[in-house]
């Protein structure tokens, strides 16, 4: 397993950025689709000129795609996460390297694996009604399949915490794991959750470097 790419989504304040990059997370993600960890285009960007050595993700969904690539420039994004319906004809549209949300046990989940052509594929919970942030885990396993059919890079959300990250890493192999709920209390980002889920993970890397 290569170095894990760590992502810390839903991020809203200045104290929960600074808990991300001083950690050594490797993406930071702002939520522009309705949700309770939504932040303004305004916020995002005072937040985005005070991050530097970690890379910017905003996710949506199903927004217009100028709507799109406006706030991705706005906020000087280096990726867009797309966690809806969007096409992929939708995605190549967009004006910064792609993460496509797929949400595992969906209607046409397996079809969509080999319809995209984004830089990242980011396997998430499906539950009904919603587009993510569930906090619902999936069964990891299905990670084999998704790489035998598809050479893009995976990345995992869905439950994932610094008590149970660990063992997604022994169990299969991906790119990158992407938390929310997982670092909050009471809805919340907790810096200190933040910095544990981070810890283990690169604890994790070297325990598999090591064996």
């Amino acid at each position: 397993m290569s170095r894990i790419i760590i992502k810390i989504c839903g991020i809203k304040t200045a104290s929960a950025a600074a808990a991300v990059t001083e950690g050594g997370a490797d993406l930071v993600g702002f939520v522009f689709a309705p949700s309770r960890r939504r932040i303004s285009v305004t916020d995002a960007q005072a937040l985005a000129l005070t991050l530097s050595g970690i890379a910017k993700v905003g996710v949506f969904v199903n927004e217009k795609i100028s709507r799109v690539n406006e706030i991705a420039h706005l906020c000087n994004l280096d990726y867009v996460q797309l966690s809806g319906d969007e096409s992929a004809a939708y995605c190549r549209q967009v004006n910064r390297p792609v993460i496509k949300a797929l949400q595992v046990g969906k209607v046409g989940f397996w079809d969509k694996i080999t319809n995209y052509k984004v830089r990242y594929l980011l396997l998430d919970t499906f539950v009904p009604g919603s587009y993510g942030g569930t906090g619902k885990v999936f069964d990891w396993q299905i990670i084999e399949q998704v790489r035998s059919i598809s050479d893009i890079p995976v990345f995992i959300a869905g439950g994932l915490k610094a008590e149970n990250v660990a063992l997604a890493m022994a169990k299969t192999d991906f790119q990158g794991v992407d938390v929310s709920g997982g670092v909050e209390t009471a809805g919340e980002k907790d810096p200190a959750k933040i910095l544990a889920f981070i810890q283990v993970v690169r604890k994790a890397e070297r325990v598999r470097k090591n064996a």
